[in-house]
């Protein structure tokens, strides 16, 4: 590590893209740093020396038939922690800036993600929610929902905003029932209006405060063989994987598992995992 730590922030996340891409791809190049952070060829070739010289001086061995640098067999990351996730993170942000600056090559390797569906939210929605949340006001909002489709004005007091993968919403005090509640913001009508000082904070919301774990392992109905390549496929220790979470998500959770509590599927093929803990977890299901 670097005595003159920490380095500008900037110079950081061109150093963790040099790291996550030599790992991932095995080749790296100045265009990717060009193409990824809109600076020149010689600024691009100056960080991975800088790289070279201040951080990992052993990471990276330039390839001439490969025309860029390659992983040394001593590769050890310094600022990044090797996981594929950063990789995918990267692939995910770069499809999403591409899509909204089509003359921008920020495309990395043969890749190819997925679309979800955008949920339409504008800033003068959002805008209200998140300065209530974050400074403890209650929030006068116009809201619909499927058990009740006509415009409601609610009362609520938002503590959190949470992205379940597929869709936002926002966690908060809803004074009408009472209690804690989940309101999506693609189904906030109208302009949020800001009020006084909430009357409760998130330390009250026991759902949201109460760690909970969700176990997973595979289905017993596979063969031993199909076992242990599920428990591969999810990185699995001992053939568990334990998920923490809060009791508030625990639903969220096994949706973006895609696991149904509540159904088996008849072929262990399609069933794959199973929650191991289900009567624990039965109190925070929907």
């Amino acid at each position: 590590m670097p005595t003159s730590w920490p380095c500008r922030w900037d110079l950081l996340l061109r150093y963790r893209l040099i790291e996550i891409i030599a790992l991932w791809e095995g080749r790296l190049t100045t265009k990717h740093l060009c193409n990824s952070f809109g600076i020149g060829r010689q600024q691009a070739s100056k960080d991975i020396n800088q790289y070279l010289r201040d951080i990992a001086p052993d990471n990276l061995h330039y390839d001439s038939s490969l025309k860029g640098y390659k992983p040394s067999p001593q590769f050890q990351p310094k600022l990044t922690s090797g996981s594929a996730d950063e990789y995918l993170h990267i692939l995910s942000r770069n499809q999403d800036i591409s899509h909204s600056f089509e003359g921008l090559d920020l495309q990395l390797a043969n890749t190819e993600l997925m679309p979800t569906p955008k949920r339409s939210i504008k800033p003068q929605l959002l805008r209200p929610i998140v300065q209530a949340a974050r400074d403890g006001k209650r929030l006068e909002i116009g809201y619909i929902s499927l058990s009740n489709p006509i415009v409601e004005e609610r009362i609520i007091e938002p503590h959190t905003l949470v992205f379940t993968g597929l869709r936002w919403h926002v966690r908060a005090y809803c004074e009408k029932n009472r209690d804690f509640r989940d309101f999506v913001l693609s189904r906030f009508r109208g302009q949020p209006e800001l009020l006084d000082k909430a009357l409760v904070t998130a330390q009250q919301d026991q759902h949201w405060q109460q760690p909970v774990s969700i176990v997973l392992k595979p289905d017993p109905r596979l063969s031993p063989e199909q076992r242990k390549i599920i428990a591969e496929d999810y990185g699995m220790k001992r053939g568990a994987l334990r998920i923490n979470t809060r009791a508030a998500l625990v639903e969220y959770s096994l949706q973006a598992l895609n696991i149904d509590p509540r159904k088996i599927e008849p072929k262990p093929e399609a069933q794959q995992i199973i929650i191991s803990n289900l009567k624990e977890l039965e109190p925070w299901l929907f």
